[in-house]
């Protein structure tokens, strides 16, 4: 087993997006990509130093390439080679095109890419494309799966679920298994970007899901995580320990180690992001800058910023976040608590979930008075 990892030292997951340039238009955009790459982006010495400092964190830290499509840098293998060298755990997520060939990921692979995670949001072509806003985007990402296997590389798909994929979740399981993923990442919506445009689903929808996505887990051949739902390991506590008990204080049994580890992931608590012009963020989908690398350090503004540190303190919580039983295995998504109020540490709208006794505003509730405010429907 694996030591457990202090999230107030060093996040579980660092993102670098090394680029926002990607030829997809995909709906759900946290990047708001383009096809051009912008003329600030972290030069290829910079990336080496951020890397560099990344070794700050510890042993065999984890860092994600990511984009837009990582694969319109042209020293995309150097920095893998690179952050592999200095003892970093890398691993990219690119964007399912023709680019992603086998040669390409052969060469990942020799640079030494510990994991590629590729993004699915519809079981068929059609439903994927759709979603992709990209004829043959299905056809890529297939061949791109087929090829990280054969190379080697454990391969990782991702699915967000908003309205529009939803009712795919089941299919898309299916060809999760069928491809061999070691891991399938289930993001719930959060309206930043192009995302905007997009429905999320409704709380109690979000809970249904996630009590299926609890029984995925117990059965699947591969491992799986939510991001952006925290909410899920009060899920799969009041699912294995049953609704007495658990409901009312938070404790009872619950998510396996592995899955801890996995779910305890919040933005600027064992989770951090750095832009494609080096602002770090708490994540991609929270994006309130705290620094910028190279010239501040990522592990000092991790470690030592007032806005990741108030993300880590459970008590600085409002609303029925602030009480709720579960707020130390949980803590809700700040991002969508920022995308939907402007104030990281507000309830997540996303949670149905109401702590015994709680009778003040709900955060569904908050959501809409400050969408009103800020005149949007």
């Amino acid at each position: 087993m694996r030591p457990p990892v202090d999230t107030a030292e060093r996040p579980l997951v660092l993102i670098w997006e090394v680029t926002q340039a990607c030829d997809l238009t995909c709906d759900h955009c946290r990047a708001d990509a383009r096809p051009a790459r912008h003329p600030d982006e972290l030069s290829t010495a910079e990336g080496k130093e951020l890397l560099d400092q990344a070794t700050d964190f510890g042993e065999r830290q984890l860092v994600v390439l990511s984009g837009g499509d990582p694969m319109k840098r042209t020293d995309l293998v150097e920095l893998v080679s690179y952050g592999t060298d200095r003892g970093l755990t890398v691993s990219l997520t690119p964007s399912g095109t023709d680019e992603l060939d086998a040669d390409a990921i052969g060469a990942l692979a020799d640079a030494g890419l510990k994991r590629m995670a590729l993004s699915l949001d519809g079981a068929t072509p059609e439903r994927h494309d759709a979603f992709r806003g990209e004829s043959g985007s299905f056809e890529a990402t297939m061949r791109a799966a087929r090829g990280t296997q054969e190379a080697g590389i454990p391969l990782q798909i991702n699915t967000t679920v908003c309205a529009d994929t939803v009712e795919d979740l089941p299919a898309i399981r299916d060809v999760v298994a069928d491809l061999g993923a070691v891991l399938w990442s289930v993001f719930f919506l959060v309206p930043v970007g192009r995302g905007q445009v997009l429905d999320p689903i409704p709380p109690e929808r979000a809970e249904r899901v996630m009590e299926w996505l609890a029984d995925v887990a117990d059965e699947a051949p591969f491992g799986l995580k939510t991001t952006e739902a925290p909410h899920y390991r009060r899920v799969r506590r009041q699912t294995a320990a049953g609704s007495a008990g658990a409901s009312s204080d938070g404790d009872g049994g619950g998510p396996t180690d592995d899955e801890n580890r996995r779910a305890s992931v919040l933005a600027g608590d064992g989770f951090a992001f750095v832009s494609h012009t080096g602002e770090v963020y708490p994540s991609g989908f929270l994006p309130q800058s705290a620094g910028t690398v190279p010239e501040d350090h990522v592990a000092e503004v991790y470690r030592e910023s007032e806005l990741f540190t108030s993300l880590r303190d459970r008590d600085e919580l409002h609303g029925k976040c602030g009480v709720c039983p579960f707020r130390e295995v949980c803590g809700g998504s700040r991002s969508r608590a920022f995308a939907h109020t402007g104030d990281p540490l507000a309830s997540d709208p996303l949670c149905g979930y109401v702590p015994p006794g709680y009778d003040g505003p709900l955060p569904w509730d908050e959501a809409t008075d400050a969408a009103r405010a800020d005149g949007r429907p």
